[in-house]
């Protein structure tokens, strides 16, 4: 093989590892069992399998077309498997890289394969993983960094001896090759600075597809910090619901002790249920039928402290929608506002209508009074809530759990009332 033909062959590994590496990193499987601290035997295998059914693919495409040697990265593919899962997968990986090998009669590919992954695997037990994670095919970075480091506070550095040893690797590779021409693979340059290359080159190749898969993780570990932002910030605001709705039934049923205990006994039971499911409930979402549940017990409590004769409630619930999935404690803050601005206001008190329904690829709840209405002028803005601290909480959340794709309407008009309308995706 001519030089000029090596350097191509070198140039279109880097490609052959960085496209391989990033089609695997398609595979949510893959990715699984890549990232998991803890591999099951299974995961191992399956890690295992998804390394090796492309790679040995290349070696039998490097023995079957000629002047196609860039396939193989099986050298390369042996320390990856021996540094994500030790000693015994890779010889294994090892073995079958050889096969289309022993077939194509280069019969030290074997015991040279095994080897590597035996000796790999070694390596990868001395090795942190994270600094597997933090190897740079870029070689003069890392030279610099360990030159830099080492000239201020000498020390023993893994990285650096990681990257001789598989330079070693391949030098390995090429003189067992000089010394049995056609029994086991490998680049032979005739210009020395050609061959310095593809000594470096497996290094390079390692690292490409390390960088490619660091790629994958950084960006996983990103999207869990988010979600762990979201469901933190979705914690503290239920806990800004549960103390505002404490506050206003305790003052409720303090009002009724001396007067009317045994409604203030009625009151504090009810009550009682209700403080049980928030400390049972813990989920973001809940079905409709058990935020219902939880509406029902508050409204238990406001028509005792309103009055039966002074607070009716009308339930429109179409039964389809009680499996709908809606965010936890979402209709008390409403139907407290309705009582509270719209209701209370009026000397002979009104109505509260509850409806749900499907709407397109939307579940529709309505919350509707017949109230004194909002500030006493119409009002239609399908982004706002309302101001108060209910109202906000209510759009805050719509916000984080479903951004735009979730709906909240207000129109009011004077003396007529008002109708809070919410639109929730599904299966979002």
């Amino acid at each position: 093989m001519s030089d000029k033909l090596i350097l191509i062959t070198l140039l279109v590994k880097l490609g052959v590892a960085a496209a391989v590496a990033s089609a695997l990193t398609r595979s949510r499987v893959f990715a699984r069992v890549l990232f998991s601290e803890h591999r099951t035997r299974r995961d191992s295998f399956t890690l295992l399998a998804f390394i090796l059914l492309p790679l040995t693919l290349g070696v039998l495409v490097r023995t079957s077309v000629p002047n196609f040697l860039a396939a193989d990265i099986s050298l390369e593919a042996t320390i990856l498997i021996g540094l994500f899962l030790g000693p015994a997968y890779a010889v294994l990986g090892g073995i079958v890289f050889s096969v289309p090998a022993l077939l194509h009669h280069e019969f030290l590919a074997l015991p040279f394969n095994a080897a590597l992954g035996l000796a790999a695997g070694f390596i990868g037990l001395t090795i942190a993983q994270d600094e597997v994670w933090s190897f740079t095919p870029f070689i003069d970075l890392s030279l610099y960094r360990w030159i830099h480091r080492n000239l201020s506070k000498p020390r023993f550095d893994r990285q650096i001896l990681f990257l001789f040893l598989i330079v070693l690797m391949e030098a390995l590779r090429d003189w067992v090759a000089y010394l049995h021409p056609r029994r086991l693979f490998a680049l032979e340059p005739a210009q020395w600075w050609i061959r310095a290359l593809v000594l470096v080159s497996a290094p390079m190749v390692v690292g490409v597809m390390i960088k490619v898969w660091n790629t994958l993780r950084l960006e996983l570990k990103l999207e869990e910090q988010q979600r762990l932002f979201l469901e933190a910030r979705l914690d503290a605001l239920r806990r800004q619901i549960n103390p505002h709705f404490l506050f206003n039934t305790l003052n409720s049923i303090s009002s009724l002790v001396r007067s009317q205990p045994e409604l203030a006994r009625e009151m504090t039971v009810k009550l009682a249920s209700i403080l049980r499911a928030l400390l049972r409930d813990h989920d973001t979402c809940v079905t409709l039928r058990d935020e219902l549940a939880f509406t029902d017990d508050y409204l238990a409590i406001e028509v005792v402290r309103f009055g039966a004769d002074k607070l009716k409630i009308v339930k429109e619930i179409d039964p389809a929608t009680l499996d709908a999935q809606v965010p936890g404690i979402l209709l008390q803050p409403l139907i407290e506002n309705c009582i509270k601005h719209g209701l209370e206001p009026r000397i002979h008190g009104g109505q509260i209508t509850l409806r749900s329904r499907f709407k397109n690829n939307s579940v529709l709840i309505e919350i509707e009074d017949d109230g004194v209405g909002i500030g006493g002028r119409p009002m239609l803005d399908p982004r706002n809530c309302g101001s108060g601290i209910g109202m906000k909480n209510v759009r805050e959340r719509l916000d984080v759990l479903y951004g735009q794709n979730a709906q909240c309407n207000v129109i009011s008009s004077p003396g007529r009332g008002t109708l809070v309308s919410i639109e929730i995706p599904l299966g979002v």
